[in-house]
């Protein structure tokens, strides 16, 4: 399978990194072709511009876009390692899917209403948090999360959010609990 994982945080050193490197190493393992898109240290720019706008009404995109566009359309699998930043995907990260996730590439509208064109490509995100599981769940964060995220961003491309996994309260944990929850990468099915 080709698997691409785009990666979105800005510390090499943080917890998302090992996240990166050990389901990397996983999914190797299964034998997946892997391609690793880390948004920040490839220095993509995020912010939606009027120029966009026009060059889609045209029919195309900007060079760094088309690249990205590309390394969707030969996934198969689309993995996004990401953190939870004020109950919310990273500002470089839904600037990445802004600029990206473009009309006429991941969706359009007709007089049938909106239409996913990234049909069959399944999603797993894998997100951590610096909140509990309690605080997540007891206020409905989490649920607002995947509502907006699985079904509002990926559900209307067309893509099937196999796994959203939460890695809770990271900040907080010693590091035997952040080793057993890279072991718990395991366990996903992918």
């Amino acid at each position: 399978m080709n698997h691409l994982i785009i990666y979105c945080h800005p510390n090499p050193k943080s917890f998302n990194h090992a996240v990166l490197e050990s389901y990397e190493g996983l999914a190797k393992d299964k034998g997946h072709d892997v391609r690793v898109r880390d948004i920040y240290s490839a220095g993509f720019d995020p912010v939606l511009k009027a120029e966009d706008f026009i060059k889609i009404q045209q029919g195309s995109v900007s060079e760094d876009v088309k690249e990205e566009q590309e390394q969707i359309k030969w996934a198969d699998i689309i993995t996004f390692i990401h953190p939870i930043w004020w109950f919310q995907m990273p500002a470089m990260l839904k600037g990445y899917i802004d600029r990206v996730f473009s009309y006429g590439f991941a969706y359009k509208i007709d007089e049938g209403g909106i239409k996913g064109l990234l049909s069959g490509k399944k999603v797993i995100i894998l997100n951590t948090t610096g909140g509990s599981e309690e605080v997540y769940n007891g206020m409905g964060f989490r649920n607002a999360v995947e509502k907006t995220i699985d079904e509002g961003v990926f559900g209307v491309c067309g893509m099937e959010v196999a796994v959203h996994g939460f890695f809770y309260a990271v900040p907080f944990l010693t590091e035997e609990d952040r080793k057993g929850m890279l072991e718990h990468l395991k366990e996903f099915e992918f």
